[in-house]
C-alpha cells in the first residue's frame, strides 16, 4: 500500500512510520518543513496537501493542533482526499473526548464527527494518554519540595503500542470508530508522580489534592479512562527506565 502519515515526524508519527515500513509498506511522511524523507505540506493553509495525498491508498492522520483547529486540519485533509479519489483515513483521537469538557478534547471530538460525515472511508481510534504526556505533566512538579497532584488516575499508553494498532488499522478495511485502546495499568497521579520521582532520583513528599471544576470532576469520574481496554504492553515504569520488552 501507499500510505501517507500526517505529523509523521512527531511523537506518535515517528513510530507509526517505523511500524508501517517494518510491515513493508510504502510510506510518505508529511511535514511542514522540507527535509530528507519527507513531503512538504501544511494542513493549516492547505499548501502542498493535494500533492501529498495524490495516489495514496491510506492516510494515517497523526497531525494535531493544540489550539483548537482540529476541524480545520480535518477539512483540509478531506478536501484533498476527495480530489485524490477517497483514500481510507485513519484518525487518532483520545479516550473521553465526548465526556471531558476540555477545549482540546472538544476539538478532537468535532474532528471525529467531521470525518464520519465526510463520506470518505474512515477509521477512528481513540487512545488513552501517552506516557510522554503524563511524564511531562509530572516531571516539573517533582522539582518542588512538595509535589501537589490531583486526585485522579491515568491509564498511560506507549506510543509504540498505539503505532502497532494504527498499522493494523491502516492495513485493514475502514471500520468507523473502533474500540478504545488503553494502557496496561490504571494508576493514581500519586503513584505516577512517585514513579517519575524515583526514575529521576528525586524523592519528594506527594500531596494529593481535590481540584474543583467541571473538567477535573470529569477526570475524577474516569471519563478519560478505558478500563475494559488494556491492550497496551509497555508499563509506565518500563517506559521511564527505557525498557522495551516488545
Amino acid at each position: 500500500m501507499r500510505i501517507l502519515v500526517t505529523g509523521g515526524t512527531g511523537q506518535l508519527g515517528r513510530p507509526v512510520v517505523e511500524s508501517l515500513r517494518a510491515a513493508g509498506e510504502e510510506v510518505r511522511v508529511l511535514s511542514r518543513k522540507a527535509g530528507p524523507d519527507t513531503v512538504p505540506g501544511d494542513l493549516r493553509t492547505g499548501r502542498g496537501i493535494d500533492s501529498a495525498v495524490a495516489g495514496v491508498d491510506v492516510v494515517v492522520h497523526c497531525a494535531t493542533d493544540f489550539f483548537g483547529r482540529e476541524t480545520q486540519l480535518a477539512r483540509t485533509l478531506v478536501e484533498a482526499a476527495r480530489w485524490a479519489g477517497g483514500p481510507h483515513i485513519v484518525y487518532v483521537s483520545i479516550v473521553g473526548v465526548d465526556r471531558v469538557p476540555l477545549g482540546y478534547y472538544r476539538a478532537k471530538h468535532a474532528a471525529e464527527e467531521f470525518f464520519a460525515a465526510s463520506g470518505l472511508p474512515y477509521t477512528i481510534q481513540r487512545a488513552t494518554q501517552f506516557h510522554g504526556l503524563v511524564r511531562g505533566l509530572l516531571a516539573g512538579a517533582t522539582r518542588l519540595p512538595v509535589v501537589p497532584v490531583p486526585r485522579i488516575s491515568f491509564q498511560p499508553v506507549d506510543v509504540r503500542d498505539v503505532a502497532r494498532r494504527l498499522t493494523a488499522l491502516a492495513l485493514a478495511d475502514p471500520a468507523g470508530r473502533v474500540a478504545d485502546f488503553g494502557g496496561p495499568e490504571i494508576l493514581t497521579a500519586t503513584e505516577l508522580a512517585q514513579a517519575v520521582g524515583e526514575a529521576s532520583g528525586r524523592f519528594r513528599r506527594i500531596v494529593p489534592l481535590k481540584v474543583p471544576g467541571e473538567t477535573f470532576r470529569a477526570y475524577a469520574d474516569g471519563g478519560h479512562l478505558a478500563p475494559g481496554h488494556r491492550e497496551g504492553v509497555l508499563t509506565f515504569r518500563e517506559y521511564l527506565t527505557g525498557r522495551d520488552r516488545m
